[in-house]
């Protein structure tokens, strides 16, 4: 009886360890089919890895192996007799994956190995098993020093910021914190904290950055699980995205207000984050949002509706301060504008997002020296279209998620130096330091991505 009892035990606990494995594998396979996909650089690595057949275990080696890429690919490499072919991408993603766990992880190194190795089946080349196994097992245990950026990027960050780019190029390889803005039309910043206190949650305010509404949260967690959040309390938003506009709301704070508010123009306005901080902070704007992306301009109005803001179709009677809305446009054109003049635009730009490394590894990997110049031609056509939108003594916010001079103070060189109506507004922030035109913020500090932002004023 003894024996026949213990039989279905042993027999469960074998069969829950098979599947265990297997899911092991099936984890590492996503990963590296993820990381296939990204470094082609047909998509970012968040839209590849928003898609639901994640793991935690998937999302940790994609994110690791984006991070730390240059200093694993610079050992992988002289171990393959050959390049793979382009269509075994897939395994040479897997092989970034083992080494990133055996280097720069907990897992052991039996499991790691023995799993990534049963992943090569799992992505239908069970004939690359054994080639997974002696490339993985020829690694060091630890990873060699790497400064982890291309060495075009390394060039830029050098000359501009001299003996200062080895400490930022380390704060680039960080995690990012997860940056919060609580909704001041919903709630008091005080009793939102006495929420996340009731529910354990630590955090770290950024009232001395003057933002009261801004905090950090040193254990990230997913945004569906805070207090609040389907309520529309509170949003995602980096603290260095925030301090961004704090030049602009100080300058609207002056301006006396009109019946139907002041005409704020957010020229590439998806998602919506700066905007909506914008209309949290009680200035009395009526904002037209722009995007030239349908898409985009629906995942703003979804964030609105969580947030509670208001949004009109038409100028007019339907138009109120404190209110937006959407004009699906490009703003390199003038199609979508009626010809009435905005007394301040800000223009977030597209840009490299060489600011954002800690969020967004994957750009150190897929973007290319030949895009910021790109960037910086595009950057200037906004300038001078959106110049033409903005009446006399109003104002201009530029900013980018750049750390590059190239995207930064040479574009508002070039835009202020071709026009007599242009003056840059002085200004200070709590972190960061002067630009030439502007302001720069730095991902050394903790709170805040890396982001340039100057108030250009038309003159009378």
């Amino acid at each position: 009886m003894t024996a026949d009892a213990s039989a279905p035990t042993h027999a469960g606990r074998h069969a829950r360890h098979q599947r265990q494995r297997g899911a092991g594998a099936a984890a590492r396979a996503i990963a590296a089919q993820n990381l296939k996909e990204i470094l082609a650089g047909r998509r970012t690595a968040e839209a590849v890895l928003a898609r639901g057949e994640q793991t935690s275990l998937s999302l940790e080696l994609a994110y690791g192996c984006l991070r730390h890429y240059f200093s694993l690919a610079a050992q992988i490499d002289p171990l393959l007799k050959r390049p793979l072919r382009a269509k075994d991408r897939d395994l040479y993603s897997l092989l970034l994956a083992g080494a990133y766990q055996l280097q720069r992880t907990r897992i052991p190194a039996h499991a790691a190995l023995f799993e990534t190795v049963a992943a090569a089946e799992q992505l239908g080349k069970p004939w690359a098993k054994r080639l997974v196994n002696a490339v993985l097992r020829k690694l060091p245990a630890a990873p060699p020093p790497h400064c982890e950026h291309p060495a075009w990027l390394q060039d830029l960050l050098k000359r501009q910021y001299g003996a200062e780019a080895p400490a930022l190029m380390l704060a680039n390889n960080a995690r990012a914190p997860l940056g919060l803005r609580i909704n001041r039309k919903k709630i008091r910043p005080d009793q939102y904290c006495r929420q996340l206190d009731a529910a354990q949650i630590s955090y770290i305010p950024c009232a001395n950055f003057g933002l009261p509404e801004a905090l950090i949260l040193p254990t990230p967690q997913a945004a569906a699980t805070l207090p609040g959040f389907a309520e529309g309390q509170l949003a995602l938003q980096d603290v260095g995205a925030q301090l961004a506009t704090l030049p602009l709301r100080r300058w609207l704070a002056t301006r006396q207000r009109t019946p139907a508010g002041l005409r704020l123009l957010d020229a590439c306005a998806a998602p919506g984050g700066k905007l909506f901080g914008l209309l949290e902070a009680d200035l009395g704007l009526a904002i037209t949002a722009l995007d030239k992306s349908a898409k985009r301009l629906a995942v703003l109005r979804e964030m609105a509706a969580r947030l509670g803001h208001r949004q009109f179709e038409r100028r007019g009677e339907d138009a109120r301060p404190w209110a937006f809305e959407c004009r699906e446009g490009d703003a390199t054109a003038l199609d979508w504008w009626d010809g009435t003049p905005f007394h301040a635009v800000l223009l977030d730009a597209p840009c490299s997002g060489t600011g954002t490394l800690r969020r967004h590894p994957d750009i150190k990997v897929t973007r290319r020296m030949a895009d910021i110049s790109r960037h910086a031609r595009l950057q200037g056509t906004l300038l001078e279209n959106l110049w033409r939108v903005l009446m006399p003594g109003g104002a201009l916010l530029y900013c980018t998620c750049s750390l590059l001079a190239e995207e930064n103070d040479q574009v508002l060189d070039a835009f202020i130096g071709a026009r007599d109506d242009a003056r840059p507004a002085p200004m200070s922030l709590p972190t960061g330091r002067a630009a030439r035109f502007g302001w720069q913020l730095l991902p050394l500090e903790p709170a805040t991505d890396g982001f340039y932002l100057a108030l250009i004023e038309k003159l009378q």
